[in-house]
């Protein structure tokens, strides 16, 4: 009977050592962060219903004291229809490294889109699906961050033009981003070391990306909401002012260099607060 128990006690220490399966994806909760975006447009119409336009912008971060990206978008859009408009765009982005003092890779992204409206009286109802892709370029961890990241982006949009005094238009939107680049990673998972393992064993060392199957992983990252209004000051000039909250849901690897020892992998979930400022210039 001792004997009995004692061989129980070691069957279960001996499980209780075990890596539990799965990846143990860690939930890390960011502290909320405040922001900016100022930026100028040109709206050019070419012809009717077709649109060429400019636009660059600055943002800042790190609640208004840190300077985060320059961004230069240049888009072209046609109305197809009176209720439909269809949009290419490409955009250069230039990211600021605070830590190093310099700006780090550019990323080039192309994006195309398709905008319906709904005009009901003094009420404009749209919405916008954007499909969008982001190449990077410089050095980082390939075992990180992939080379190329697509993501859809759905907006609902509602605007209303018969706010008085005139010239005023108040709006609002809901966005939600799905992204096609998620890590997909397989490892056993140590809860009592906190490590990662190579599945079946019990190293933390493996070949290069033994734990990352791909950047291929689907899932809603971003829900954003924005309020603003619109102030034409005259036939040519518009300003814009807005508030924007963006909820942040992020799958995050911690790697090294060399793709052999995964050291986390974490769902990184916050909340950045923006306020935006654009001046439009259109003829």
């Amino acid at each position: 009977m001792k004997y009995n128990t004692l061989k129980y006690i070691a069957l279960a220490i001996a499980l209780s050592s075990l890596p539990l399966a799965a990846t143990a994806q860690t939930d890390v909760d960011l502290d909320p962060e405040a922001g900016a975006r100022l930026a100028f447009t040109l709206d050019k119409r070419l012809t009717r219903g077709l649109h060429i336009t400019l636009e660059e912008e600055v943002r800042l971060d790190n609640n208004f004291t840190g300077f985060d990206r320059l961004q230069h978008t240049l888009s072209a859009s046609y109305k197809v229809h009176p209720n439909v408009k269809l949009g290419l765009g490409y955009a250069l982005i230039n990211p600021y490294s605070a830590k190093n003092s310099e700006f780090k890779g550019a990323r080039h992204r192309l994006m195309a889109d398709i905008t319906g409206t709904l005009h009901l009286n003094l009420w404009n109802i749209s919405l916008k699906e954007r499909l969008q892709t982001t190449h990077r370029t410089g050095s980082y961890n390939t075992y990180q961050s992939p080379s190329t990241a697509w993501g859809l982006k759905s907006r609902l949009a509602v605007k209303y033009k018969g706010w008085q005094p005139r010239g005023w238009t108040p709006y609002a939107y809901i966005e939600v981003r799905n992204t096609f680049s998620a890590p997909t990673v397989t490892a056993d998972y140590n809860a009592a070391t906190g490590t990662y393992l190579v599945p079946g064993t019990t190293s933390s060392e493996g070949e290069a990306g033994w734990f990352l199957d791909g950047f291929d992983g689907t899932y809603v990252d971003r829900v954003r909401l924005c309020l603003g209004v619109d102030y034409r000051m005259t036939r040519a000039s518009t300003l814009t002012f807005y508030l924007l909250a963006d909820r942040i849901d992020n799958k995050a690897i911690d790697a090294n260099a060399e793709g052999t020892r995964l050291k986390a992998y974490n769902r990184e979930k916050g909340l950045v607060g923006s306020l935006g400022f654009n001046y439009t210039y259109a003829f």
